[in-house]
């Protein structure tokens, strides 16, 4: 019997990362206009993520940044995007390969994309433990960057935080039991 090659999730997740791609090769060229900012949530344990040991050892699993009114050295390349960012006031680099992506929003827009990043190995996937604990804990509280209400660039966003935005999802196009 043949392979069935034709994988269609698969297929839209690339074509979602290249909307991503895209979308932040002309904030690099151009920065961001209007009230456009972009929250980006990613998997921290992900293969090629780079962060410091800090970031890392306060999300070690998945987190969320916002690109807004601050941040610098927006570096896209074709599987990568590294940005530099401030953490408690503290410029740190990040790099963030596009197949780690979990989410992307532009709330500006009520614009968002989900991904199904790559599963990982037993011995990099996160305890249930861990993701309770990230999922009660308020990120925004923790940066300590509230004003007027808005995060701060760095500062990080709840866990399903989608303000009312439309999230496209393919669970409901994906069958079940084969991935």
């Amino acid at each position: 019997m043949a392979e069935d090659f034709l994988d269609y999730g698969k297929l839209i997740d690339e074509a979602m990362h290249r909307v991503v791609k895209r979308a932040l090769a002309l904030v690099q060229e151009r920065g961001l206009p209007l009230e456009h900012h972009f929250f980006i949530t990613f998997r921290t344990d992900y293969p090629g993520v780079m962060l410091s040991d800090e970031l890392r050892f306060r999300y070690p699993e998945e987190m969320t940044i916002v690109m807004q009114h601050q941040f610098w050295d927006l570096e896209v390349e074709e599987d990568r995007f590294s940005i530099v960012l401030s953490f408690d006031n503290v410029k740190q680099n990040l790099t963030i390969p596009f197949s780690a992506l979990v989410s992307f929003a532009d709330p500006s827009m009520k614009f968002g994309l989900q991904f199904h990043a790559a599963p990982l190995d037993g011995a990099q996937k996160p305890s249930t433990v861990t993701q309770k604990r990230n999922l009660t804990k308020d990120p925004l509280q923790t940066q300590g960057n509230q004003q007027a209400g808005k995060p701060g660039k760095g500062d990080t966003g709840s866990e399903g935080d989608s303000g009312g935005n439309n999230v496209v999802t393919l669970d409901s196009f994906r069958k079940k039991g084969k991935k």
